[in-house]
């Protein structure tokens, strides 16, 4: 990760903790998040723990038992003289793996994946877990202009409905999803795609989609986001025509 970069994703998460406590579970919350939504990529290091300690105004023991939970759940690794790295085995598979996935390929395993997760994220949703997606479809519908905001709120709303599913399993899968979402093709395709007609067009459709989850509708969530997947696909091969 870039210097640039770290400084960016400490801004944005020093942003986002004022005004709230920073315990151990809070400061956990928020990097688990970073690292789930993509702010942080497998195999990036984490800042050093003075630096996130700076950013949280936190004590440095405070910032560690942090980064154990996180290593405790398999989302980090510690490298004793080296730093604390995202992924349990310092990123090297998930980076292969990346490399050898096209963006087509990518929104094919979507397909194959979301629609179900989504299903059972309308069955096991808490109303929390509703409300966190409104809040995150609203900061993409203002994101029309910006791809990358909007990419961004895209990807953490896909999340949050693995994260409702209440399945582990399909979460972990998901997270990797995200993880190859960040691959230099996808952002290099995003350039062709995102438009902002585009961008609305998918705005609506998760629209749609939250409304179904909240009226606990899973045959018409599960409908709704596999059309969702289709017109991205729809969308990734119209970009590559010649």
């Amino acid at each position: 990760m870039t210097e640039q970069r770290i400084k960016t994703v400490g801004e944005t998460l020093a942003t986002d903790m004022e005004r709230r406590d920073h315990g151990v579970g809070t400061i956990s919350a928020y990097l688990r998040r970073a690292i789930e939504t993509g702010a942080y990529s497998e195999g990036d290091r984490l800042p050093p723990e003075r630096q996130l300690a700076l950013t949280f105004d936190a004590a440095r023991s405070t910032v560690r038992r942090a980064l154990d939970q996180l290593a405790k759940a398999g989302l980090v690794s510690r490298r004793l003289g080296s730093g604390t790295y995202v992924g349990a085995g310092g990123g090297q598979h998930g980076a292969d793996l990346a490399d050898q996935i096209s963006p087509l390929q990518l929104v094919e395993a979507r397909l194959a994946v979301e629609p179900f997760t989504t299903r059972l994220a309308v069955l096991h949703a808490t109303r929390r877990n509703l409300d966190d997606m409104e809040t995150v479809l609203a900061r993409a519908e203002a994101s029309i202009d910006d791809k990358d905001s909007f990419s961004r709120w895209d990807g953490e709303f896909h999340l949050m409905i693995a994260q409702a599913s209440s399945n582990p399993l399909l979460l972990s899968v998901y997270r990797q999803i995200n993880q190859v979402r960040l691959h230099a093709q996808w952002d290099a395709m995003k350039e062709k795609i995102l438009t902002a007609d585009v961008i609305a067009d998918y705005n609506r459709q998760h629209r749609g989609i939250f409304n179904a989850m909240n009226e606990r509708d899973a045959i018409a969530a599960q409908s709704l986001i596999t059309e969702h997947l289709e017109k991205a696909r729809d969308d990734l091969l119209r970009a590559n025509s010649p």
